[in-house]
């Protein structure tokens, strides 16, 4: 990708480059790690709003595209922490209906990435379809690299556990 800051100020062009060439990637980590396309979609268009609102804070970063992940990242931690307080809160009798269940469209993958521990999935997610170093999602989701090697090992185990049971079931 061309170099997307150029002379001291991120032009609206340069924006534009940086939304076409990483607009699809970054929903499917976002859509991997939560498992709603939705919410995938919001987090990462409210990165690149944030992206637009923050110019000055875009110029110095060394890379855009992460820099808006982890404001995609944020924004999801955000909505699940609200999500959190709202089911404590809630009365039994307020809850809404269960979604319907997700269709056959949905693969294999993306079910089992959903059994996954939230950590967990999230640096699976990061390590896999992100292509980020241990070291990178240290430094992105502000661990020690020991906590990502851990749940990278921990996510990775179990993800071979039900994708295994997944294939076994079939075979049945």
């Amino acid at each position: 990708m061309a170099e997307v800051l150029m002379g001291g100020k991120v032009k609206t062009e340069d924006l534009d480059a940086l939304y076409a060439a990483s607009y699809r990637r970054l929903v499917v980590q976002m859509y991997a790690i939560c498992g709603d396309l939705a919410d995938a979609e919001d987090a990462v268009q409210e990165a690149f709003i944030t992206a637009i609102r923050k110019r000055r804070t875009l110029q110095s970063v060394q890379n855009p595209e992460a820099w808006i992940r982890t404001v995609a990242l944020r924004r999801l931690h955000r909505a699940w922490r609200h999500a959190a307080v709202v089911r404590r809160h809630q009365a039994a009798e307020c809850r809404p209906e269960p979604a319907a269940a997700p269709g056959p469209e949905h693969v294999a993958l993306v079910a089992a990435l959903g059994q996954l521990d939230p950590a967990q999935r999230e640096v699976v997610v990061l390590h896999h379809l992100a292509d980020l170093s241990v070291a990178e999602i240290a430094t992105d989701l502000d661990l020690p690299e020991g906590t990502v090697k851990s749940r990278l090992g921990r996510g990775r185990a179990r993800l071979n556990e039900l994708l295994s049971e997944r294939e076994g079931s079939r075979h049945d």
